[in-house]
């Protein structure tokens, strides 16, 4: 689908006309798509799920900071606000503007240009499903944010009006829904080329219908999420579990991988790796004690998963956020989230500039699962669904760069060897716990555990809902998830609820800007 033709590029915070010409490769996220002058759905849906993949990694490092997973590391200063959470709406302004003026606004261009055609309903579906992906970060962050009036820039609304968050979860639902039955009802629609499907493209070398399945699974586990995070037990009570005989939610990672290499790397790898000259990308962030007790035996032994994960592993450098005295430095010349054990290399969580970027983890899909079933909300063994998902950040970990467990690996014998080595443990053993939280418990720090440094916006997100892993305040580090410095916040925690509207709203949507209270305002699922 080639046309000519103008069009406004409109964000919750800008609209801009630019002159659309033909598009560029998809990995190239910084050429937008919509700059050519015939603009294909099969050329903008790529690029857009590739740009999801890089903001994925931003809000990753967002949830870093405030979820208890990255500490400065000594001898740098210019932490500024973050070590006593005196946010301004300057910070985290990225997140929100380069999701509106990217993804979203490149998802709706091919939902509005495949709308009513049969034979692009997987292409629109698809992107109805990345659209949810995107507004539900933004949700989750934010709180109300502008829907109904966002991306329409074109019809002359550049002052959008902010929806409230509850109501617009249950239009993402709603979405999900009707994205599932498109694919349902149009067998026969014009199949996503591997080109056009950085996520799910690969599976095209077993059919289409796999392809297409693992969206379905996809849009169902983010109900899923959705569903849980809010206790919506009427949802959870009619949610589809199987999808024709086969589970309805995930069965692998979802992970996007346009052709990620040296000159063109993965975006996790270039925050926190190495540049393409060889450099560290960064030198100033160590793990927390707070998140590397998990590991280290003081709250739990991980050796598995440990060693994968963090360089020199046990004699890891790590640090609690606001500790400027004394603090340890990185481990010269190496990457701190890379493990450069005897045949570990180039697994764990940064492993290497080739490997793709995950937006979600079978683990989390577990754990999700884990918690419907504990709380009787979907039939099933939430202890088996459980191990489940450790097992399945063993296996994501172990994972090399091209995405093939090493062949060194026994999953079974890692679960097992964890298991024996936290006897006892109610974190690692579940029949251990007594009572519904301390089973809760069991699943979130899990959870929390398998996001390292992966997906640790869901982490936090998921601490502001349950207030686990449970953190002591002014307690030892390995205890206390907030910065030791001085805290502007009065909450028992000593943490913020959230972030505050960026400037860039002040500026280009000032009557519906308004300053929150980022030491109290919850965003509306934060029972906390």
């Amino acid at each position: 689908m080639n046309m000519k033709m103008k069009f406004k590029i409109w964000s919750a915070t800008l609209a801009l006309v630019v002159v659309v010409s033909s598009c560029g490769e998809f990995l190239d996220i910084n050429d937008n798509p919509n700059s050519p002058t015939t603009a294909d759905v099969q050329l903008v849906l790529p690029q857009a799920i590739v740009a999801s993949a890089s903001i994925a990694n931003q809000f990753n490092s967002y949830g870093g900071h405030f979820g208890g997973f990255i500490a400065n590391a000594g001898g740098f200063s210019g932490f500024g606000t973050l070590l006593n959470y005196n946010l301004a709406p300057g910070d985290y302004n990225n997140m929100w503007v380069n999701t509106y003026t990217g993804p979203l606004q490149d998802f709706k261009y091919v939902i509005d240009q495949t709308a009513g055609d049969p034979n692009m309903a997987f292409y629109n579906a698809a992107a109805k499903i990345m659209s949810v992906v995107n507004f539900q970060r933004l949700v989750d962050a934010y709180g109300d944010v502008p829907f109904t009036q966002a991306l329409r820039g074109e019809e002359g609304v550049n002052a959008p009006s902010y929806d409230d968050a509850a109501t617009i979860y249950q239009s993402l639902i709603a979405t999900l829904d009707e994205a599932i039955a498109q694919i349902d009802n149009n067998p026969l629609a014009l199949g996503l080329t591997a080109s056009a499907d950085p996520l799910f493209g690969k599976l095209l070398l077993v059919s289409g219908a796999e392809q297409m399945l693992a969206w379905k699974r996809y849009a169902n586990t983010l109900k899923l999420r959705m569903l849980v995070r809010t206790n919506n037990t009427a949802g959870l009570a009619s949610i589809a579990t199987t999808f024709g005989g086969q589970s309805a939610f995930l069965v692998d990672d979802v992970i996007v991988n346009p052709g990620y290499e040296l000159n063109r790397p993965n975006p996790a790898w270039a925050t926190w790796g190495r540049t393409i000259a060889g450099a560290l990308a960064n030198s100033s962030r160590i793990p927390t004690t707070f998140s590397f007790a998990f590991y280290s035996g003081t709250k739990i032994l991980d050796q598995g998963r440990g060693a994968t994960i963090y360089v020199n592993y046990p004699a890891t450098p790590n640090n609690q956020l606001g500790n400027e005295d004394g603090a340890p430095t990185i481990v010269t010349g190496q990457v701190t989230w890379a493990s450069n054990a005897s045949g570990l290399a180039g697994t764990g969580v940064l492993k290497g500039p080739a490997m793709g970027q995950p937006l979600m983890l079978l683990a989390e899909s577990k754990f999700l699962l884990a918690e419907a079933q504990l709380r009787g909300n979907i039939a099933g063994d939430y202890v088996a669904t459980f191990y489940e998902g450790i097992s399945a950040s063993f296996r994501y970990l172990y994972k090399n760069e091209s995405g093939n467990v090493i062949g060194s690996a026994n999953l079974t014998t890692l679960l097992n060897n964890y298991k024996t080595a936290n006897a006892a443990n109610k974190l690692v053993e579940i029949e251990a716990a007594t009572n519904l939280p301390e089973r809760l418990e069991a699943i979130i720090t899990q959870k929390y555990i398998a996001m390292n440094m992966i997906t640790s916006d869901e982490a936090w997100n998921e601490y502001r809902r349950t207030g686990f892993p449970i953190t002591i305040p002014g307690g030892a580090p390995a205890r206390d998830i907030a910065s030791n410095k001085s805290s502007i916040t009065t909450r028992t925690d000593r943490l913020p609820t959230r972030v505050m509207y960026p400037s860039s709203e002040q500026s280009l949507n000032a009557s519906n800007y308004r300053n929150v209270d980022y030491t109290s305002e919850r965003i509306f699922w934060d029972p906390n």
